[in-house]
């Protein structure tokens, strides 16, 4: 009986824990030269996926140099970059391809 109810309890728990370890996920869809949202905010310490889809007519490029990541994507792509845990602050983003308006920012709390 004692065995039963601890393999429930562990079958109960691997779960929740699988749970806590999974990638937290931002969408960023890039839309005739603007990113929106243009601010994504994020917890400190924890890696996370950025989701970005290019919504518009052109290809765009997803270049931080803070982060040290670039995507290009084709009209009506979609792809991810993910990013390791990072400290409080600002991390700067930008659409290479459209600089001009073409800006974020990840607040990182």
């Amino acid at each position: 009986m004692r065995f039963a109810a601890t393999v429930a309890l562990v079958v109960l728990l691997v779960p929740n824990a699988a749970r806590a370890d999974e990638l937290l996920a931002y969408r960023l869809v890039a839309r005739d030269g603007r990113f929106e949202p243009a601010t994504i905010e994020v917890p400190a310490g924890r890696r996370f996926k950025i989701e970005i889809e290019n919504a518009g007519r052109g290809p765009i490029e997803f270049e931080s140099r803070d982060l040290k990541q670039e995507k290009v994507l084709a009209p009506a792509a979609k792809s991810f970059v993910v990013i390791n845990a990072l400290k409080p602050g600002e991390y700067r983003f930008f659409d290479d391809f459209h600089q001009d308006t073409g800006q974020g920012r990840i607040v990182v709390r």
